[in-house]
């Protein structure tokens, strides 16, 4: 079976503290005695989505969710006329993680990340790789200065008249710089009459390079204004500052991942994020382990390579390429068959 399963609701949930005056909503849904899964949603911003738990059987994973720092019902909320981002980095939520997985009492989990959270996951696994059991990644990306670079400026070759009402949000001076940060000044200030309207630009764009191609809807655009901030906020906080990692960082410590049973999935239609970057994640942990990456493709409803493969079998790496923009339904029942496929082993 590889048809997602049916949202089940949580069984337990809280806040938990996490320092710097920050509390991270969590929740987990499942098998308390299931194999225990930690989901990372993206954005930054997004907050955590039930839909995420449809890859993941109910009956045999616990499955973690939580919401990033200023984002979801974590608190302080980044949607607020004010806010301070100075203690939210990528730091800050892999240390956040691993308070999460202390105080549930897990030993180990699997860790699935999508789009800002697959930079989020190889981060945390790089960081401690001693908890990580496997690492599923879908619509992998790096968060660095060129992929930000790419969205922000590049991809308006791709789409050239909306990109111009991106740019043209802003003041004719801050048009040649670093657009992410550009952006974030303009969100970041507390007056309404500013941040609103910036929000809203930046949300817009978003909607047209994600919507392009695959499954994806617009709907940022369309969202709450304390959201649309939210998410504006911490988005360009975070592309501003190349999520706060050195550009080469993810692939110069894919040593670090010998051992752990890695499985990306990456849409050929995302022109938001660039197919070359999961190519070279999984070139790069394959040659640290001495070992080829297994790669296959999906298209009408048939997922991956397919068999026991290796990451499956033995600490490999195995990469789908998708006929998918950035996420979709070939990547979804890739995902749910690679789940069911390690409660399986």
């Amino acid at each position: 079976m590889t048809e997602p399963f049916e949202v089940t609701e949580p069984y337990d949930e809280g806040m938990l503290a996490v320092g710097d005056g920050h509390s991270i909503h969590w929740s987990v849904a499942g098998n308390p005695d299931g194999k225990p899964a930690v989901l990372l949603h993206g954005g930054p911003g997004s907050g955590s989505s039930p839909s995420h738990r449809r890859m993941f059987d109910p009956t045999r994973y616990r499955i973690v969710q939580f919401d990033q720092r200023n984002c979801g019902r974590s608190t302080p909320y980044a949607g607020e006329p004010t806010v301070d981002l100075s203690a939210n980095t990528t730091r800050h939520l892999i240390a956040d993680i691993e308070q999460l997985r202390v105080a549930l009492d897990i030993d180990q989990w699997m860790v699935w990340g999508g789009s800002w959270g697959s930079t989020l996951g190889l981060a945390y696994a790089q960081a401690h790789p001693e908890a990580v059991t496997e690492l599923m990644l879908t619509a992998v990306c790096s968060t660095n200065s060129v992929d930000v670079a790419w969205t922000t400026r590049v991809m308006g070759r791709v789409l050239p008249r909306p990109w111009q009402a991106f740019r043209d949000h802003l003041p004719p001076d801050r048009r040649d710089a670093n657009l992410a940060l550009a952006y974030n000044e303009l969100v970041m200030n507390p007056d309404p009459e500013i941040h609103r309207p910036a929000a809203a630009a930046w949300c817009r764009w978003e909607d047209h390079h994600m919507s392009i191609a695959g499954e994806f809807r617009p709907g940022l655009v369309d969202a709450d204004p304390s959201f649309q901030l939210c998410f504006a906020r911490l988005v360009t906080h975070y592309w501003a500052n190349a999520a706060f990692m050195d550009d080469d960082q993810l692939l110069r410590n894919a040593h670090t991942l010998n051992g752990i049973p890695t499985f990306l999935a990456h849409g050929r239609l995302d022109i938001s994020s660039p197919l070359d970057f999961p190519v070279a994640v999984a070139d790069a942990i394959a040659e640290s382990r001495d070992d080829a990456v297994v790669e296959g493709a999906a298209a009408g409803g048939v997922a991956g390579p397919g068999g026991g493969g290796a990451a499956g079998s033995g600490g490999g790496v195995e990469l789908l390429i998708a006929d998918d923009g950035h996420g979709g339904s070939n990547m979804t029942q890739w995902a749910v068959s690679i789940t069911n496929r390690l409660v399986a082993i």
